[in-house]
């Protein structure tokens, strides 16, 4: 059986314009990296695109919206799902995108502004 493959467009976020169109195997969802023609990119957020046929509607193809980004080296496990840098921290976004709004670019280790969370159970 072959293997079910998505229309799928890629579009730069910003400056906006298309970075060509793909066929993938699996389906990037927000926070996930893709890697196009040598380079890296975030996606950041997914539409799909559908079509009216024979009186229904049928998935046509899928837009992803990403930007030019590095794999972060730092990840942490939380609830199941990976985020960027140093969940332990209290500036940490507990995102797949952003890591803190203090450092944003990292890395977690040397950051001057790093603070354990503590659970306080008054």
């Amino acid at each position: 059986m072959e293997p079910n493959y998505l229309p799928t467009e890629v579009i730069l976020n910003h400056p906006r314009r298309s970075l060509g169109k793909v066929q993938l195997d699996w389906t990037p969802q927000p926070g996930n990296y893709l890697d196009l023609e040598g380079k890296t990119y975030a996606v950041l957020e997914r539409r799909h695109r559908y079509q009216f046929k024979s009186g229904r509607y049928r998935l046509h193809n899928i837009a992803l919206y990403v930007q030019t980004a590095q794999r972060p080296s730092e990840k942490s496990l939380v609830a199941g799902r990976w985020v960027v840098g140093d969940a332990s921290c209290v500036y940490n976004a507990h995102s797949e995108i952003i890591r803190c709004a203090v450092n944003p670019n990292g890395p977690c280790e040397s950051c001057r502004f790093y603070e354990a969370v503590s659970n306080l159970s008054n």
